[in-house]
């Protein structure tokens, strides 16, 4: 097997489904960077395999790289794991993609699961065109305030989620998308694995009114159309200021869009500037 540094995808759900492929690198290997050795060692174990491991997760990463870095130097074969499904996606193995590239390290993807476009595949919502925009930000304002720069893109959205913040995210996408289709996909190609359709405002209101679930979370949001108007701040701003403070007009805006404040605050500044020095040109 060729050296280099292969990005392997592992099985989300059952461990008996990853590829031949897969399996021969992840033999051939001379170690293993993964997020959990535990995770990672009972999937050797089911196969058979014993190549050693090394954790590289969030925390670890910037210590782990410099060890990797050396075997990859050396001619080794290196595989790269997440817990399950493909790498990269929502984990630090970009870094260590970088760090190869530079170093002129052959890198090899083996392809398999993904919880990104199993999701996408069944959500039922349009698939020709998509963004994988990640986790949304755990604080309030700064979610809506993303959420909002993602209204205008026009294509279908897929986001990551945690369970706890499941509600109030899908609350949030609701006030600021609008009532656009969507799909909440959990725990996708394990036992329980389910998924839920329905326009956001009757997602948010189901979930608000049960237990947060458990598992992992894909949340897919079609894309803007007729009845999901993107919010334009520039005109909401514009029709309000010559009848209000700026301060004013920034906070009746706000609450309408569901912005920061301190951001619509700026704009109207920007806005009022802009105005006062065309009347005087």
């Amino acid at each position: 097997m060729e050296p280099g540094l292969y990005i392997v995808a592992t099985p989300i759900g059952n461990m008996a489904d990853i590829s031949a492929r897969a399996l021969e690198v992840l033999g051939a290997a001379s170690i293993i960077a993964c997020e959990d050795t535990r995770v990672t060692a009972k999937l050797l174990q089911r196969h058979g395999l014993k190549t050693p491991m090394l954790r590289y997760d969030e925390h670890s990463a910037g210590r782990a790289r410099p060890r990797i870095m050396d075997r990859l130097g050396a001619g080794e074969v290196v595989a790269l794991v997440s817990d399950a499904g493909t790498p990269l996606i929502s984990d630090p193995g970009y870094k260590l993609v970088e760090a190869a590239l530079e170093a002129g390290i052959e890198i090899i993807p083996i392809p398999g699961a993904s919880a990104v476009l199993a999701a996408l595949a069944g959500s039922g919502l349009p698939t020709d065109r998509f963004l994988f925009a990640g986790f949304l930000p755990s604080k309030q304002g700064k979610r809506r305030t993303e959420l909002a720069e993602l209204a205008a893109v026009p294509a279908t959205l897929v986001l990551l989620e945690s369970p706890r913040r499941l509600a109030a995210s899908l609350a949030d996408m609701a006030d600021v998308l609008g009532p656009r289709p969507a799909a909440v996909a959990r725990e996708l190609t394990k036992r329980y694995e389910e998924f839920r359709r329905g326009k956001l405002d009757d997602l948010a209101a189901a979930y608000a009114a049960e237990d947060s679930p458990k598992g992992e979370i894909v949340v897919v949001v079609g894309p803007p159309g007729g009845d999901a108007p993107v919010f334009d701040l520039d005109a909401a701003l514009t029709a309000i200021l010559p009848d209000h403070s700026v301060r004013e007009a920034a906070a009746l805006v706000a609450a309408k869009s569901g912005l920061p404040k301190r951001t619509v605050y700026a704009r109207a500044l920007e806005l009022k500037a802009e105005a006062n020095d065309g009347g005087r040109n």
